[in-house]
Formats: structure tokens, C-alpha cells, sequence
């Protein structure tokens, strides 16, 4: 069965940072399959955000290696890695908010033009072409499929937050990602917002073949949508597996609750589910 089992889209191996004497990150390793999505959980202080700075290049690893398609991208600089097909949003926004939610969008393909500064100044030839390729792409595909048609001339600082988050899905898209990463999509969302979320989070998965790496609290999503699980706890992995093993898993309730009592975290679960938090 292992031969039929397809390569990893993205390896991490015994990643370990440390910022001083605090180690955020201790000899992390999983596999991301191709066309899944993975989710990374932990309590709050774990080492996820550390983990996407270090995955996509903001961060570099005192040891360890990152493998994406099977290059070793460890020291590869974050704007290389876009090219290569890894993009990723941000827990706190980081859009351009005196620009339209299009200017913004548009500003995602930047790493992949080809553009010299002689065809930008006049507009010709090969900037002309981009220009219009990226257009079709961001206005016939992506707009489309998060439903943002409407906003799209206005300038991100008039928008709800929702919508924002949705827009910085939108630029990330615009890279043209062979990985996503999303780093707490629905966080600060209301039920209606995540449930949004999580049906263009699965859309882009199965009808763009997109392959989703994800931070989320949101517990009752998580196990909805994941694939896989990663469970990090004090910048180690404690837990990795599918959702329903990984919610059985003694070492994850004891990191969430202090005990080792599966009905505590079931309960926990439903509470979040329905409150929405």
C-alpha cells in the first residue's frame, strides 16, 4: 500500500526554532498530501504562527528542513517560494486598505510577472498581454468563485471584516498557489461568515485541485473539514491523524483541558460548534 502512497506536497522535517533560550518550535516534522487539507490545532501559545513564518519563509529554522515538491526550500527566500506555488493569508489582515478590493487582488500575481520596466512604462507587447491574463483570471475565477463581484471597486477600509478575510483569500488565490496557507480564516467570523468560509475553502480544494495548510480555533470546522490533523503543543507535535483520532487522543484533551477525560472535550467541542466561537 506505502507504494501507491502519493509523494508529500510539502515535508517538514525535526523543524526547531528558537528565539533566544525559548524554543518555539522542537523538532516539528509531518507531511502535507497533495490535494487534502491539513489543519494545524494547539492550544494558544503552541507555535503554529511560528510554524507558517518558518513554512513560508519569514522565519529561518536553527535546524530542519522544509521540502516543498521535493526541493529543499529551508533558505529559499519567502518571494521564491511564491513562485513556487506557496501563498498564504494572515491571521491579522494585511491588505492595503486605501486600495480597491481589485488593486488588492491583482497585487498577488506580482510574483509571477515577467514585465521589464521598458514594456510597464509603455504599456506594450508583453505588459499589455499580463495585464489582461490577469484580469480574465482574477475577474472570471476568482472573484467569481468568493463571490466579491460586488465589492470589487470599493476600497478594502469600507469593507466588514468578513469580507476582508475574504479578500485576502483572494490575493493569496491570485498567486496561483499549489498550497494554501490559511492562518485562522474565520476568526472573528460570525456562523454565517465561517460557514461561507469553509464552503470556499472545500471549493478551492476540490474544483481547483488546490492543497489547503491550515491554522484554525474554530474546532467544530476543523473536523469537518480536515483531512488531517497536526496537534502541536509548546512547539511539539503531540498528536497527528485524522480528526475522529485525533479528538480521542488522551495527550491533545490533556493539552486543551488539563484532563484526560474525552466527554470534557466533546463537550467543549459542541460548545464551540454552536456558539461559534
Amino acid at each position: 500500500m506505502d507504494s501507491l502512497k502519493p509523494e508529500p506536497i510539502l515535508a517538514l522535517g525535526d523543524l526547531t526554532l528558537a528565539f533566544g533560550g525559548v524554543r518555539a518550535l522542537n523538532s516539528v516534522g509531518f507531511e502535507v498530501a497533495p490535494n487534502t487539507i491539513t489543519t494545524v490545532i494547539g492550544p494558544n501559545g503552541a507555535g503554529k504562527t511560528s510554524l507558517f513564518n518558518t513554512i513560508s519563509g519569514f522565519y529561518t529554522p536553527q535546524s530542519g528542513s522544509i521540502h516543498f515538491e521535493g526541493q529543499d526550500i529551508t533558505r529559499v527566500a519567502p518571494p521564491e517560494r511564491a513562485r513556487l506555488g506557496l501563498a498564504r493569508s494572515f491571521q491579522n489582515i494585511a491588505l492595503f486598505r486605501g486600495m480597491t478590493v481589485l488593486d488588492n487582488i491583482k497585487l498577488g500575481r506580482h510574483a509571477h510577472l515577467r514585465t521589464n520596466v521598458l514594456d510597464a512604462l509603455f504599456y506594450m507587447g508583453r505588459a499589455r498581454r499580463e495585464e489582461l491574463e490577469l484580469r480574465r483570471e482574477v475577474e472570471e475565477r476568482i472573484i467569481d468563485l468568493l463571490e466579491i463581484d460586488h465589492i470589487r471597486h470599493h476600497p478594502v477600509s469600507a469593507l466588514p471584516y468578513g469580507l476582508q478575510k475574504r479578500v485576502e483569500m483572494a490575493r493569496a488565490l491570485a498567486i496561483q498557489p499549489k498550497v494554501l496557507m490559511l492562518d485562522e480564516p474565520v476568526a472573528g467570523m460570525n456562523r454565517e461568515e465561517t460557514e461561507d468560509m469553509a464552503r470556499f475553502i472545500l471549493d478551492v480544494r476540490e474544483e481547483w485541485g488546490i492543497t489547503v495548510l491550515m491554522v484554525e480555533h474554530d474546532m467544530g470546522m476543523v473536523m469537518d473539514l480536515s483531512d488531517h490533523v497536526v496537534v502541536l503543543n509548546f512547539g511539539q507535535v503531540i498528536a497527528s491523524g485524522t480528526a475522529s483520532e485525533v479528538q480521542t487522543n488522551p495527550e491533545v484533551i490533556r493539552a486543551y483541558l488539563g484532563s484526560g477525560d474525552i466527554s470534557d472535550l466533546r463537550k467543549k467541542l459542541r460548545h464551540e460548534a454552536v456558539a461559534g466561537v
